[in-house]
C-alpha cells in the first residue's frame, strides 16, 4: 500500500496492532450487511458460522492472519492477547444463547452442556481452519466445519450414549 516500515510503526505502533485493526475491519465488514450490524440471533447463528467458514474459503490471507495472531495471543505480554480473550468470551456468550434459544424451541431442558458446546464449536472451527491452511485439498473447510457444527448441535439436542459405550472397559480419564 507503499507504506514504509516507520509509516506503520508511527500509525499503529507494530505489525501486531496492524494486523489486528485488519481484524477488526474484516469482522465490521463480516456483519456490514447483516440486521443491526451484528452476528444472527438464536439458531440462524449456526448457519452464519457455517457461512463465515465457506466465505473464509474465498479469503485464506486473512485466515493466515487470524490464526498466527490468535495462537501467539496465548502469551501474556502480547499486543493481540485482550482482543482474543474479548473476542471468545463474546463468541462464546452469543453462541451459548443460539444453543439456549434452540433448546427451548425444541423443548430440550437438560442444558448443563451448552457452555462446553458452545467452546466446542469454536475451537471446531479453528482447528478446521489451521487444518486447511496446511493442506486446502485434505480439508473441504464449509464441509467439515458445518458436519462439526451440526454433530454438536444434535449432540446437546439428542445426547447419545458415553463413548465408554463403545469401547467397554475403556475410560478417557
Amino acid at each position: 500500500v507503499g507504506m514504509t516500515h516507520a509509516g506503520v510503526l508511527h500509525h499503529f505502533g507494530s505489525k501486531q496492532k496492524l494486523l489486528l485493526e485488519v481484524l477488526a475491519y474484516r469482522d465490521e465488514s463480516d456483519v456490514a450487511g447483516l440486521a443491526e450490524k451484528h452476528i444472527p440471533d438464536g439458531p440462524a447463528l449456526f448457519l452464519h458460522l457455517v457461512k463465515t467458514a465457506l466465505v473464509n474459503e474465498l479469503r485464506p490471507g486473512i485466515v493466515q492472519v487470524y490464526t498466527v495472531l490468535s495462537s501467539e495471543s496465548v502469551t501474556d505480554d502480547h499486543p493481540a492477547r485482550g482482543f482474543f480473550e474479548h473476542r471468545y468470551a463474546k463468541l462464546r456468550e452469543e453462541v451459548s444463547a443460539a444453543f439456549a434459544e434452540l433448546c427451548a424451541q425444541e423443548g430440550v431442558t437438560g442444558t448443563a452442556r451448552i457452555a462446553t458446546a458452545s467452546a466446542s464449536i469454536l475451537a471446531v472451527m479453528d482447528g478446521l481452519q489451521l487444518q486447511w491452511l496446511l493442506d486446502p485439498s485434505a480439508v473441504d473447510l464449509a464441509e467439515a466445519s458445518a458436519f462439526a457444527i451440526e454433530a454438536i448441535v444434535n449432540g446437546v439436542l439428542h445426547p447419545g450414549p458415553p463413548l465408554e459405550t463403545y469401547a467397554p472397559g475403556a475410560s478417557p480419564r
